[in-house]
C-alpha cells in the first residue's frame, strides 16, 4: 500500500516537472514580445520629464529624466531628489551631474495658484561658491517646466532666500525663468539692456542636447532678429556651444498674431543632417523669449512647451 502511494507521488512530481519544462522551452511568440517592448518604450517617453542638470562644461543644460509622479507636489519632490547629489543618481543621465548638496532635505513643499513654495533645510547652502547661482537656475528652470507651475519661492529653514551667502547675489522673492540661465554679459552701457535666452547645441557621444544661454546686450532690435543672428554665428563666444545654422541665414518674414509667432527663415543653405537640431534651437529660443503658445515656423506649427522646447 505504502509502495503504491510512493509511486503515485513520484509520477505526479515527474508530470509537473515535465509541464514546467515545456513552458520554459516554448518561447513567447515574437509579436507579443514586440508589443510589450513598444508599450514599455511609450510608457517611458510619457514619464520623461525635463530637468536641468550640470554638464561636463559646467553649463546648466536641458536633459530628461524618468519620473513616476504626476501630482504637482509629488512630482516636484521627485525632481528635486534628481537634482540632489546622491538623491536619485540612477535617474541622472550619463554625462550630467546633480547640483544640490547631498544632505539637502525638503522640509515642506506647497503648490498654490501656479506658485511652488519649497522650504529647504540649511544644507542647501553648503555648496561651492561657483555653483551657487547655477543651483538656483537649475531649480527654477526644472520646477517651472512642470505644467501649471510658473514661479517658485525658495525658503531655507522657514525664511525666504533673498541673497546667496557666498556670491552675495540678490534673489527676487518670487523666481521664474526671467532670472536667466548660464548668463553672459556683453554690455557697453547701463541703459537699454535687453536679455535674450538662446538655446545652443552640445553633444555627449552621439547624442545632442540643448543648453540655454541668457545674454545681456545693449540692443534695440526685436528678439527674433537677435536670436537668428546669434544662432547663425555658428559658435557661441565660449566655444563649447554650437548652433549649426548657416551664417548666411536670413529672416524672410515674421509677425506675432494671437499668441502665435509666424516665422520664415531661409533654409536652402542649411545642413539637412542637422535640420531637426537647427529647428529645435530656433523654436526653443523663440518660445523662451515670448509669451506665446505656438510658433508657425517655415510653415510647420510647433507648440511651445513649458521649458521652451
Amino acid at each position: 500500500m505504502l509502495k503504491r502511494i510512493s509511486l503515485r507521488k513520484i509520477c505526479v512530481s515527474l508530470s509537473a516537472l515535465f509541464a514546467l519544462l515545456l513552458i520554459y522551452l516554448i518561447p513567447e511568440s515574437s509579436p507579443k514580445s514586440e508589443i510589450k517592448e513598444k508599450l514599455e518604450y511609450v510608457n517611458s517617453k510619457e514619464l520623461a520629464s525635463e530637468v536641468f542638470l550640470i554638464d561636463k562644461n559646467s553649463y546648466v543644460a536641458l536633459t530628461e529624466a524618468i519620473v513616476t509622479e504626476k501630482d504637482i507636489e509629488k512630482k516636484a519632490r521627485e525632481l528635486i531628489k534628481i537634482l540632489t547629489i546622491g538623491g536619485m543618481d540612477s535617474k541622472v543621465p550619463s554625462g550630467f551631474s546633480a547640483v544640490l548638496p547631498p544632505d539637502t532635505e525638503v522640509l515642506n513643499l506647497k503648490y498654490d495658484n501656479n506658485i511652488l513654495k519649497i522650504n529647504f533645510s540649511k544644507d542647501i547652502l553648503d555648496i561651492e561658491e561657483k555653483l551657487e547661482e547655477k543651483m538656483i537656475e537649475s531649480l527654477v528652470y526644472t520646477l517651472t517646466s512642470i505644467d501649471k507651475v510658473d514661479k517658485i519661492i525658495i525658503y531655507v529653514e522657514g525664511d525666504i532666500l533673498t541673497k546667496l551667502p557666498k556670491t552675495k547675489i540678490n534673489l527676487p522673492s518670487i523666481l521664474d525663468k526671467s532670472f536667466g540661465i548660464n548668463k553672459e554679459f556683453n554690455l557697453t552701457s547701463t541703459k537699454d539692456i535687453l536679455d535674450v535666452t538662446i538655446y545652443y547645441i552640445n553633444q555627449i557621444n552621439e547624442n545632442y542636447y540643448y543648453v540655454p544661454v541668457t545674454k545681456y546686450l545693449n540692443d534695440s532690435r526685436d528678439k527674433i532678429s537677435i536670436i537668428v543672428e546669434e544662432l547663425s554665428n555658428g559658435i557661441n563666444s565660449n566655444k563649447n556651444l554650437k548652433s549649426f545654422m548657416n551664417e548666411k541665414t536670413k529672416i524672410v518674414s515674421k509677425n506675432i498674431e494671437d499668441k502665435i509667432i509666424n516665422l520664415e527663415i531661409s533654409t536652402e543653405i542649411q545642413r539637412n543632417d542637422m535640420k531637426k537640431e537647427i529647428d529645435n534651437t530656433v523654436v526653443m529660443s523663440v518660445c523662451g523669449n515670448y509669451d506665446i503658445d505656438k510658433v508657425n515656423y517655415n510653415g510647420e506649427e510647433k507648440k511651445c512647451k513649458k521649458s521652451s522646447i
